[in-house]
């Protein structure tokens, strides 16, 4: 890997990223479920996808994302140049010291959410996956307790000047991963969204409703509280051949 920094802009944000899923001659990057939900004595808590939410930090999820799906062989690293990932995102002006700032700092908040580990490599920085639940462990590929998620979410989208990656927003991409984690038809009382995801209500309900093309239908919830609607979602999303992979056991 050269440390040269990027000089051109001649390369679009698409190339950049078609290149980046091609190269790892996959279909999909892999998200383990503790990365959405996690149990602790039983319950189930939110996993490190609630602090994203929390923290409106969308391109910092994208960013964890698109490590992912670059890093998928041993030693599960990334270390191309900050204007490379930038153009890769399809964020404006990849060269510029402020942008390039912006994918530093994402990488930042990975690092604080113990998402990955930061090194170096000759004069470029090395990010090393983590395991998916925020602990720290060292990263493996999972074999079980995961979510695949298609690599059209980068390449393909609604139309051919966008991508998903580029159009969904927090509510939306969000929303996605829960579903990924669910059956094709799952119930979500979005009330419990906090409890179950740490994401609001609301979001949920915005992320059900926006780009992602997603049939829903309220079902009242018999002993419960009027405004506490259950919503079985069949998890059509427009991206890739649906229904999902997914891998239960």
């Amino acid at each position: 890997m050269t440390s040269k920094k990027p000089d051109d802009d001649r390369a679009t944000s698409h190339d950049t990223i078609d290149a980046i899923a091609a190269g790892t001659r996959r279909g999909a990057f892999p998200v383990r479920r503790s990365f959405i939900q996690q149990k602790v004595d039983g319950q189930s808590v939110p996993g490190p996808l609630a602090t994203f939410v929390a923290g409106s930090d969308l391109l910092g999820l994208r960013l964890y994302f698109l490590a992912l799906t670059k890093a998928s062989v041993d030693p599960w690293d990334v270390s191309l140049h900050s204007a490379v990932l930038a153009r890769a995102l399809g964020l404006p002006k990849p060269m510029s010291v402020a942008t390039r700032g912006r994918v530093s700092k994402a990488w930042s908040r990975l690092v604080d959410r113990k998402l990955v580990r930061r090194g170096r490599r000759n004069r470029l920085a090395e990010f090393t996956l983590l395991c998916e639940d925020g602990s720290e462990d060292a990263y493996t590929r999972p074999k079980k307790d995961f979510i695949n998620v298609p690599h059209e979410f980068w390449t393909s989208g609604p139309d051919e000047a966008r991508r998903w990656h580029e159009v969904l927003k927090m509510p939306e991409l969000a929303f996605l991963v829960i579903a990924l984690a669910n059956a094709d038809s799952f119930p979500l009382p979005a009330e419990r969204g906090p409890d179950y995801y740490g994401v609001s209500a609301d979001t949920l309900q915005r992320g059900g409703s926006g780009q992602l093309s997603i049939e829903a239908d309220p079902i009242s919830v018999e002993g419960e509280r009027a405004d506490h609607v259950k919503r079985t979602v069949r998890t059509t999303v427009a991206i890739g051949n649906p229904p999902y992979d997914r891998v239960a056991q």
